[in-house]
């Protein structure tokens, strides 16, 4: 799938530091997030890493920053803005998603 950034989207402070921990890994790698079963509210949100794009999945790139989404996650997280976030309480990459109708409290579980 080609680059859209209209189905999601990156803040500034999220592509920063997709970038940061890329050079700090020393490779040029993706970000994939993806959305799976389970979760205190239903879905969860995973990150990890991947050499590769799929030939299906959106690639979200701003200044470099790179995340990859599968078409199954995407349906999940059309409209969503992936940013992140430094709190007293700590770092995190919060996902702001119009889809989900409600969350935790650790930001990383929602339902549909």
């Amino acid at each position: 799938m080609t680059n859209n950034t209209t189905l999601v989207s990156l803040t500034e402070n999220a592509a920063k530091q997709i970038s940061i921990i890329m050079k700090k890994q020393g490779f040029d790698k993706f970000l994939r997030i993806s959305v799976q079963g389970g979760g205190c509210s239903g879905f969860q949100y995973k990150y990890d890493f991947s050499d590769i794009a799929d030939k299906d999945d959106l690639i979200v790139e701003k200044n470099g920053a790179k995340v990859l989404i599968d078409i199954i996650s995407l349906e999940f997280l059309t409209g969503a803005t992936i940013d992140f976030t430094n709190e007293l309480i700590g770092s995190s990459f919060k996902i702001n998603n119009p889809n989900a109708t409600a969350g935790c409290g650790c930001g990383t579980s929602f339902s549909v």
